[in-house]
C-alpha cells in the first residue's frame, strides 16, 4: 500500500516511513509545501493529513489530489508517531 503524509514534523520523517514499513507501507512524506506539490504526491491508496502543523493552502492541495486519484483522505489532528501507527492499524490491519 502507498501512503503520503502531508503535515507532521520535519523531525519527524525518518520515525514516519520507519512506522510505515513496519506496516508493509512505502511512504512519502511532505512536511513543506513544495511548488509541485500536487504532482508530487502521485497516485497513492492513502493520505494521512496532519491537520495541526499543515497550511491550509497544503490541505487544500492535498484534498483536490485526494478526489482527483480517489484516494481515502485521513485527518488527525496531532502529528505523533502513534497516531501514525494506530491510524495504520486501522487501515492497513
Amino acid at each position: 500500500m502507498s501512503i503520503v503524509i502531508v503535515g507532521g514534523h520535519d523531525c519527524m520523517v525518518c520515525q514516519y516511513k520507519k512506522i510505515c514499513k513496519s506496516y508493509h507501507c512505502k511512504a512519502k512524506v511532505f512536511t513543506q509545501m513544495s511548488t509541485k506539490l500536487g504532482s508530487q504526491i502521485g497516485t497513492p491508496d492513502l493520505i494521512i493529513l496532519f491537520t495541526n502543523t499543515v497550511s491550509h493552502k497544503m490541505a487544500r492541495c492535498a484534498v483536490a489530489e485526494a478526489k482527483r486519484t480517489k484516494a481515502q483522505i485521513v485527518r488527525c489532528h496531532t502529528s505523533s508517531g502513534s497516531a501514525l501507527a494506530e491510524i495504520l492499524e486501522r487501515t492497513c490491519g
